[in-house]
């Protein structure tokens, strides 16, 4: 069983206690967490919104997005490299014919 400690993070105003495993992790928390927070001010700065849960579901919104681009471009960047490895593998075997 790993062990895990319990820290807090603010994210729009509020306390959260997350559990993590390493000090790694809870860096990644609570940077994901004032990045949340950074977005949130942006967004109240910017766009006339009173609704808290209508700022916080457009940060997921913007951070899901940018997943899911990743990801999109991450497949087609390995669909790239699969044709090119392809290409090597079907010259290298017609060498290896001859």
């Amino acid at each position: 069983m790993t062990d895990t400690y319990k820290i807090n993070v603010v994210i729009g105003g509020r306390n959260y206690p997350i559990s993590v495993k390493s000090e790694e992790e809870e860096q990644g928390v609570r940077k994901a967490a004032n990045n949340i927070n950074k977005l949130i001010s942006d967004y109240e700065s910017n766009y006339a919104v009173n609704d808290k849960q209508d700022v916080l579901a457009m940060c997921a919104l913007q951070f899901a997005s940018i997943i899911e681009v990743n990801d999109v471009i991450k497949k087609e960047e390995n669909n790239a490299v699969n044709v090119k490895l392809s290409k090597i593998n079907s010259k290298l075997q017609s060498y290896l014919d001859k």
